[in-house]
């Protein structure tokens, strides 16, 4: 099995390999034979905290002290709780006869415990993974970086362009690349970031000319002017003007673009407010692995970088 089988949960769940799995018992059996991971839906957590786990043919089961690997020693029932509704790996431990009913044993630390090992053991900063939004912070965002093992990405890692809160970027559920920011604690911990990936001032600002009208979003307002982001990793100044809110969307025209200050001056048009958010993403690395970022123009006597070395 190849590390790059460790994926976060949901992305393996409605592959063609997967279903065959869930598709008899004699498939569950040959799964549990080989120690292969496998992907269902938990529909229920009873007050035991064990989940129950819908394998089409069967039923499943993972108790709570293999639902998760444990931190500081103990398992959170949270943790165990918000599995329910949502894909989850798991390895099949075996099987057994309850009141007449042949129920499948699963443990979900065991495809953890399995992936921290053969998977994020060999990960080193700069590599470029996948990751699936679980949740959100004012903070941060935690996203599952492989079986459901979550990794930290601080609100100021998501993109160059700043937020208020992670939400105005992900939304949970959602899947996106990262890259491997730090590792701490011997691979305990693992941090991640996401701007790095997202383009360079020149990369962004080629999009755009001088004198081109466009939309933005309102992502803060300053005595001194209003910052309107015109991608994640670009946002121009416009003068301050009565009337806006932040997250507004706003029609731009692009006054000017200076490379060697890094800046777009813009003149706000019109603006009203918009409930729509756009999750969409432009990745610039196509790779698996980059040793730095360099993110200001070479013109610019300031420097903007990232080194993962």
């Amino acid at each position: 099995m190849t590390r790059n089988y460790y994926r976060p949960e949901g992305l393996t769940f409605m592959t063609a390999e997967n279903r065959e799995v869930l598709y008899s018992q004699v498939s569950l059996e040959k799964a549990a034979a080989s120690g292969k991971t496998v992907e269902a839906v938990a529909t229920l957590c009873d007050p035991d905290m064990s989940l129950n786990v819908d394998l089409g043919v069967m039923r499943g089961y993972i108790e709570k002290e293999e639902a998760v690997m444990p931190t500081n020693g103990s398992i959170k029932d949270i943790a165990v709780i918000t599995r329910v509704g949502k894909p989850v790996c798991f390895k099949i431990l075996g099987f057994e006869t309850i009141h007449g009913e042949t129920v499948a044993r699963l443990s979900r630390r065991a495809a953890q415990e399995e992936c921290l090992k053969n998977r994020l053991a060999y990960l080193v900063p700069g590599d470029i993974i996948e990751s699936k939004v679980t949740h959100l912070e004012p903070f941060g965002a935690f996203v599952d970086i492989g079986c459901g093992i979550v990794s930290l990405m601080s609100i100021d890692c998501i993109s160059v362009s700043r937020i208020s809160h992670p939400r105005d970027r992900f939304r949970p559920g959602m899947f996106i690349k990262c890259v491997i920011k730090s590792i701490e604690n011997g691979g305990e911990r693992i941090y991640v970031s996401h701007k790095e990936l997202l383009g360079t001032w020149e990369e962004n600002v080629n999009a755009y000319r001088i004198g081109d009208t466009v939309v933005g979003t309102v992502r803060s307002i300053e005595s001194y002017g209003i910052f309107v982001e015109l991608t994640p990793n670009l946002a121009g100044l416009a003068e301050y003007r009565e009337g806006i809110s932040q997250s507004d969307t706003a029609a731009v025209y692009i006054k000017n673009i200076i490379p060697e200050k890094m800046k777009v001056k813009l003149v706000i048009v019109d603006s009203h407010a918009d409930d729509v958010q756009n999750y969409d993403f432009t990745y610039y690395e196509t790779g698996t692995h980059i040793d730095s970022w360099i993110y200001s123009p070479s013109v610019c006597p300031k420097t903007v970088r990232t080194d993962f070395n």
